[in-house]
């Protein structure tokens, strides 16, 4: 499987709807009058795919591992990177390596240690397997085991999204042991602050978790007990919500303003950016679109507002860049570059030689029919003509990464700059379906990576940003909020980069 298919696998299971189906947050009182264990019990949209470390996944799905696998370091609520198995961390001169400090006393389940030749097993395991993730190691060309507590990270190239990727699967540890057994996959064996209880979990319906007692960091998780339910019907999660028989969900925009009249919190976060992906820059199916002026007048013809309003139930907003408002790339003044104009976009499809238009198939998933309506409206108001492909919901993705069609709507999930760039941008980027690169995008992106400066490659990054916006290489129309609704059982954090909250971020009410 190529590097391009892994990282676009990612991206897919970042922007999956996910549920989170709560618990018995409070002190409840057990038979005899004995404090009852503390419990959490969250939805996920999806099964579990493998318990192996190589094949673990980002968005929904770090539910099932989290528990499990703890990672080098962790990721605050608002994106800040802290310690965690790695106590401390440095690069050299030129970020081409990476050395780790690592904590001393700490083991895994089974009572392998954790210390440098775990690290190394884990990552050399991530790297050399096929999973969607193993774009975290990609660049880590050895991993140098110093001693017992340091380790180094010899990098083929600066990676600026490394550190990120190691509070992620770049990061997770397991057992150097059970990797060399090869049986992770149906028995996960890590040092995280929980273990699986294999006898009382129903695969495909329930996940039961309890707490790994010897764990160096029991405060940090404060239930004794944490179990996964597989719920898929967004309108059963917030039924169970609203009944109490769970105390938190994810769900969808449109049954946001239900749940708020049902006295229940909205927690929420714009992880994404949803529009029009216009892939064909090149014009090899549409020639139009190879020219930079009818990409430019798509972004003129679309009311961003009055498709928040449609689309998000106004739990959204607006945008005109794809980089989410924590990134280095986002630049608040972009914001509002493209204004609602369709007499302007009409001149400049007559001044790039479409004075009539011309026509453009899309990609038509069964649900997606409103949205569907609203840009194919929107862009035959200046001559655009929108002709409908439809597609099965489980053949989407497939013809979307093919290069079958030229440009399409699309809801993508935003990380790190860096982790943006390699999975949008790059020409062996999974959504640069053409290939497309250009020497001036290129030169940005090279001088972005190699800065080691924070505020110098933000500035850098940000030039990326700006030249996208420019030249139109998306038609980015508006950040939805991702809305997790709770009971006053259970304080919730919302959780930079990923679509669920991190299981660290949940904790009794207060």
């Amino acid at each position: 499987m190529s590097r391009r298919i892994h990282i676009a696998a990612v991206t897919v299971a970042a922007m999956a709807s996910v549920a989170l189906s709560g618990c018995t947050g409070g002190g409840s009182t057990a038979p005899g009058g004995g404090a009852a264990p503390l419990s959490l019990s969250v939805g996920s949209l999806s099964d579990n795919n493998s318990w192996d470390l190589a094949d673990l996944e980002i968005g929904n799905r770090t539910a099932y591992w989290q528990p499990i696998y703890d990672t080098l370091l962790v990721m605050s609520p608002g994106g800040e990177i802290e310690p965690n198995l790695a106590t401390s961390w440095s690069y050299n001169d030129d970020n081409t390596v990476l050395t780790l400090q690592l904590r001393e006393g700490v083991t895994f389940t089974d009572g392998a240690p954790f210390n440098g030749d775990a690290v190394k097993a884990s990552i050399d395991h991530l790297r050399e397997g096929t999973g969607q993730n193993n774009f975290m190691a990609a660049d880590v060309e050895e991993v140098e085991v110093i001693s017992d507590t340091e380790v180094a990270l010899h990098l083929a190239q600066p990676n600026p999204a490394l550190i990120s990727y190691l509070t992620w699967v770049g990061g997770a540890m397991a057992s150097p042991d059970a990797i060399e057994a090869g049986t992770l996959a149906e028995d996960p064996v890590g040092s995280g602050p929980y273990v699986l209880d294999q006898d009382a979990s129903t695969p495909g319906s329930t996940y039961v978790y309890e707490r790994n007692d010897d764990y160096w960091n029991q405060e940090a998780f404060p239930y004794d007990e944490f179990t996964i339910q597989v719920l898929t019907d967004p309108t059963a999660r917030v039924n169970a919500v609203k009944s109490g028989q769970v105390d938190g969900a994810l769900i969808v925009q449109q049954d946001a303003k239900d749940a708020e009249s049902a006295g229940l919190t909205l927690n929420t976060l714009p992880i994404n950016w949803s529009g029009l992906l216009i892939g064909d820059r090149d014009g090899e199916i549409t020639p139009a679109l190879g020219d930079v002026r009818v990409r430019q007048a798509i972004n003129m013809a679309l009311d961003r507002p009055a498709l928040v309003d449609a689309l998000m139930m106004g739990y959204g907003e607006p945008t005109d860049q794809v980089f989410n408002t924590g990134s280095e790339a986002f630049d608040e003044s972009l914001e509002g570059y493209y204004a609602y104009d369709p007499d302007k976009a009409k001149a400049l499809l007559a001044e790039a030689g479409y004075p009539d238009g011309f026509e453009v198939v899309m990609p038509l998933t069964p649900g997606g029919e409103t949205g569907f309506a609203l840009y194919q409206q929107q862009l035959a108001d200046i001559g655009i003509t929108v002709k409908s492909d439809l597609v099965a919901a489980n053949e989407v993705i497939t013809k979307y990464l093919s290069g079958e069609y030229s440009m399409f709507i699309m809801n993508l999930s935003s990380a790190s700059a860096w982790q943006d760039i390699e999975t949008w941008i790059l020409p062996d980027a999974p959504w640069n379906m053409f290939d497309v690169e250009d020497p001036e995008l290129t030169k940005l992106i090279d001088a972005a990576q190699n800065l080691v400066d924070d505020a110098d490659r933000a500035a850098a990054f940000q030039k990326v940003g700006a030249w996208l916006v420019e030249n139109a290489w998306f038609a980015p129309t508006l950040r939805p909020q991702n809305v997790f609704v709770s009971r006053d059982t259970i304080d919730v954090q919302m959780q930079a980069q990923n679509s669920v909250p991190s299981l660290r971020n949940f904790a009794p009410a207060s």
